[in-house]
């Protein structure tokens, strides 16, 4: 008598228990591919919202295809499918991230059309995985309702533990091209303890263990060299050698150099080069503290590279200064590394600063120091977590900030390659209740770059002098950046609030334009 005529009904045996277990590992897999996905498309394409939004929207159709094709399968080979099917998606999903990084670094044209295929294809096989489970432990007498809860609470149990060891701990220290082969390598696991535990049911079994054991050595070789996969795709994706990448929980940050020329990439985007950066960080801070000799407390949001902290720290009449960025890598990159620390002339050191690793907005609703200068030096508004940064609200909260007669500047992307989200952020600072004196520089890796500088009082004026050595700036030079030539004036365009984000769209628009 079999083992399943024998046990009681709704009983298992031990390789169905392991059976269902598998199913918290199946469950774990499918959902880390679908972040994977998410994340690398933010990084390489930008907003975050869209592109989880729509990879989500895409994976779960996909496996509703999945699973109405999983009927079609025959119920004497749904065993030998669903192995089948393990090991199909441990090599796709293992290879995912690797594969979409090279093809965006190698040949960008094609990413979008192969990422929401191959975002289709893994969503169509992990959508069969659990409808051909049940039928297998349904065939074995097990009872339907206790088979139900037992899957499903498998299925979501391990879907909760992949999306905190996510963001928490794979990506930011395994990176998204080892977590990718690491999940595969899981996905074929299953596939090769199903192959033993139900060994005496499975047909053609030596051609699927050696399937099996193939693909396992081949997602292990890529775990081992992913990290070389990808700093030949960085290199090529960026021109220049990477010195510098890693994965946290917020961004990608990149470091390359070339002879005397050292760039931070942060997603994909330049944040700077060391040969000019000194025009955009000379434009972000002098002009507003010139104008304050009696500053003594400035606030730098962002700007976790010091480079904005280097600048403010040549003013000798500046006692305190509190830096705020998100995230502690790139912080601790630009404090411990021997190499950046020296471009920024070890400003994040220095006993004057505190660093302050939090999200800025969060941080200004819950402290209330207040500065004489605040400085916010944010990344580009490409979307909408950035968005919220360059917000009414997040004005007004920084007017709390700021003692009466201080000034706040803002980075405020390029008036001629964005002009309507420039004028945006004037608009948005002007409704926040401030005073705005937009002004522009030229930064040869950027072009010709804007800033706002905004007061709670009117009646700035730009300097005609510097206490402290410059490179770029001079009288004249000042005088030229708070001009506008008529292809870059003011344009009518809406203020940026958090449920319309406006600016984020305009930015969209503008950007779209320019690659055109």
């Amino acid at each position: 008598m079999s083992d399943a005529a024998s046990s009681p009904s709704g009983a298992l045996r031990q390789p169905d228990r392991l059976l269902i277990l598998s199913v918290f590992v199946v469950a774990s897999c499918g959902l880390a591919y679908e972040l994977i996905a998410g994340a690398l498309s933010s990084y390489l394409l930008g907003d975050s919202v869209l592109q989880f939004s729509s990879i989500i929207g895409c994976y779960l159709f996909a496996m509703g295809v999945g699973s109405h094709l999983s009927k079609y399968v025959d119920d004497r080979d749904v065993l030998a499918r669903f192995i089948d099917i393990e090991l199909l998606v441990g090599l796709l999903g293992g290879l995912s991230a690797t594969l979409l990084f090279l093809l965006f670094a190698w040949m960008s044209a094609p990413f979008r059309s192969v990422l929401y295929a191959l975002v289709f294809a893994l969503g169509v096989l992990v959508g069969m995985e659990i409808p051909l489970v049940m039928r297998v432990l349904h065939a074995r007498q097990a009872s339907f309702s206790e088979l139900v809860s037992r899957v499903l609470t498998f299925d979501y149990l391990g879907a909760l533990v992949v999306s905190l060891l996510f963001p928490l701990v794979l990506a930011p220290r395994l990176g998204l091209s080892r977590t990718g082969f690491l999940f595969g390598m899981t996905n074929t696991a299953v596939a090769l303890w199903t192959l033993w535990y139900y060994r005496a049911d499975l047909p053609r079994l030596r051609g699927r263990l050696t399937r099996g054991v193939l693909v396992m050595a081949f997602l292990a070789a890529g775990l081992a060299t992913s990290g070389q996969i990808t700093g030949w795709a960085e290199r090529d994706l960026f021109g220049d050698e990477v010195i510098f990448a890693t994965t946290t929980p917020y961004q990608r940050l990149v470091v390359t150099r070339w002879k005397d020329d050292t760039r931070l990439y942060i997603n994909g985007n330049l944040q700077f080069s060391s040969r000019d950066e000194h025009r955009y960080h000379e434009a972000l801070v002098h002009p507003a503290l010139e104008s304050l000799p009696w500053a003594r407390s400035v606030l730098v949001l962002g700007g976790g590279d010091g480079l904005a902290v280097r600048e403010v720290l040549r003013h000798k009449h500046v006692e305190r200064v509190t830096l705020v960025d998100l995230d502690p890598a790139m912080t601790g990159l630009f404090s411990r590394n021997a190499e950046l620390a020296s471009l920024n002339g070890g400003a994040l050191s220095d006993p004057r600063v505190t660093v302050i690793n939090a999200d800025a907005g969060q941080w200004l609703e819950e402290r209330g120091e207040i500065f004489d200068l605040i400085i916010a030096d944010f990344p580009d508004p490409s979307s909408f977590g950035l968005g919220k940064l360059y917000s009414v609200p997040i004005y007004r909260l920084m007017a709390r900030h700021l003692s009466e007669n201080g000034a706040l500047v803002v980075q405020s992307t390029s008036p001629w390659f964005a002009p309507r989200s420039y004028w945006c952020i004037d608009a948005t600072l002007r409704e926040a209740g401030f005073h705005t004196h937009p002004y522009h520089a030229h930064v040869p890796s950027f072009g010709e770059w804007g800033f706002n500088l905004a007061t709670r009082r009117p009646g700035f004026t730009p300097p005609t002098h510097y206490s402290v050595p410059t490179r770029y700036l001079d009288a004249d030079t000042t005088r030229l950046m708070f001009q506008f030539p008529p292809d870059m004036r003011a344009l009518p365009v809406a203020a940026n609030h958090l449920n319309s984000q406006a600016l984020v769209h305009y930015f969209e628009q503008d950007w779209r334009n320019v690659v055109r």
